[in-house]
């Protein structure tokens, strides 16, 4: 990835509903020259703590702070060498705190942290926030999850569906804080693509939307409005926990710089496959040195040589199976499956999304208008009517910016009406009531879905 190659970015994180504090943090430590980009690259970053109360936060909050700095530290050291250590620091970090007070004793987070350098993409890893990487109409996780579902499932002694179904999705096996030594995966370099995006999150997103669904926000929107719909739908669907996201967008190449001259990482051969190519090799010679052996009048010596041949043959065939790699079958092109141990999925900006975006939007326009929130009809108005002409002409991409503001903006006074009534329960007394009731936002058509079948235009 070249430095010339501008980098768009966003975060938040949102407290959900269901939590009395927020024990998510993110960091984003972009380089301000080229020459800061060359050493340091560009480092993104996603922490959940757990341990309750003020434990959880102050672990992620330590994670969030150290790992970048630590990793700036250490850079004279690779890439790869520098994350690990930077995050092996942390860890040292949250665990001596955790031992000097038995209050924040067992304190951990996980932590996902992503960096952009000239080598390519490359992610340093612990717990089960995620990394994703989103190219074309493909969403690839980039890392895999420390939890007690996936070590069983990489384990293969039960069906995927049962442990799926039997087990907590929520227990992790690894995380920072608790032990004085943890292992840290490190993924990548990976190349960095022009229109690459990637997004960092937890756990409180993943747990409420699919894959494609993230895959389709994250690729057809803003990273600001990329951010906010996501935290919107996730709390939509419960905010069952804290929700934290993080996308960085790679943009073009400049004028004049091919994708050729753009620095990617060094790619070493893999061993195994030109190991492979030259039994294949070998196998093809000795076969040709049997035929011709048979074909001079030496019979006895050519079925001999032939033997062994056949003989190498059955070997090469059963060492190809066992380094195959186990895929599951795709019944569904949209189905996420595990897959040595990254997950992948395709997604589509289809009518029936678009069409749970509306339905959504107007439950709460409804709900706004019963309930007596006070919106901002006219930006409301603005932003819903631009959804209702792009849905009419069946421009999906158009449709789905102003629908997702016009969800903000209904969201935002269920947002502000949680914020009063948490300070009345803080503070006694009665929650204030929200203003008179609004008047209607004046008669505005549901957004229209054509049938799929329809083209444009007809």
């Amino acid at each position: 990835m070249r430095w010339e190659q501008t980098v768009e970015f966003a975060a938040l994180s949102d407290i959900g509903f269901r939590r009395q504090n927020n024990e998510d943090s993110n960091a984003v430590l972009m380089a301000t020259d080229s020459g800061t980009y060359q050493q340091f690259g560009h480092v993104f970053l996603v922490a959940d703590g757990m341990g309750g109360h003020a434990v959880g936060e102050l672990a992620s909050k330590i994670a969030a702070d150290t790992v970048p700095l630590a990793f700036q530290k250490s850079r004279p050291d690779p890439f790869a060498d520098a994350l690990r250590h930077a995050i092996e620091e942390a860890n040292a970090v949250i665990h001596n705190r955790g031992e000097r007070n038995t209050d924040f004793r067992k304190m951990g987070t996980t932590c996902t942290t992503l960096v952009l350098c000239p080598q390519g993409a490359l992610v340093g890893h612990i717990g089960d926030s995620r990394c994703y990487r989103i190219r074309g109409r493909r969403i690839d996780q980039m890392t895999f999850d420390h939890s007690l579902q996936w070590e069983m499932i990489r384990q293969g002694k039960q069906r995927r569906e049962d442990i799926l179904l039997q087990q907590p999705r929520n227990v992790i096996t690894r995380c920072l804080g608790p032990e004085a030594e943890v292992e840290v995966d490190i993924e990548g370099p990976f190349p960095v693509l022009p229109g690459d995006v990637y997004l960092l999150c937890s756990d409180g997103l993943t747990g409420l939307l699919t894959d494609p669904e993230i895959g389709l926000i994250t690729r057809y929107l803003p990273p600001v409005e990329a951010c906010r719909l996501l935290v919107d739908l996730a709390n939509l669907r419960g905010g069952t926990d804290n929700v934290t996201v993080v996308i960085a967008r790679v943009g073009d190449l400049p004028p004049g710089l091919s994708e050729s001259s753009a620095s990617m990482p060094t790619v070493r051969p893999d061993k195994i496959s030109w190991g492979w190519f030259a039994a294949w090799c070998i196998w093809g010679i000795l076969l040709a040195v049997s035929i011709t052996v048979m074909l001079s009048g030496r019979v006895e010596e050519g079925l001999l040589v032939l033997g062994g041949v056949l003989i190498a043959l059955g070997g090469l065939v059963i060492t190809g199976l066992r380094l195959k790699p186990l895929a599951e079958p795709r019944d569904d092109q949209e189905l996420t499956l595990l897959w040595r141990p990254h997950r992948t999925a395709e997604f589509k900006l289809s009518s029936e999304f678009l069409g749970m975006l509306v339905s959504l939007e107007q439950t709460l326009q409804a709900t706004a208008l019963e309930e007596g929130w006070s919106i901002d009809w006219g930006e409301h108005k603005t932003a819903y009517e631009q959804a209702s002409q792009a849905l009419a002409a069946r421009e999906f991409q158009a449709a789905l910016l102003p629908l997702g503001k016009a969800i903000h903006v209904l969201m935002a006074s269920i947002q502000e009406a949680r914020r009063r009534m948490d300070r009345a329960v803080k503070w006694g007394g009665k929650t204030p009531l929200p203003p008179n009731r609004p008047k209607s936002p004046g008669d505005q058509a549901d957004p229209k879905l054509p049938p799929d079948d329809k083209k444009p235009g007809k």
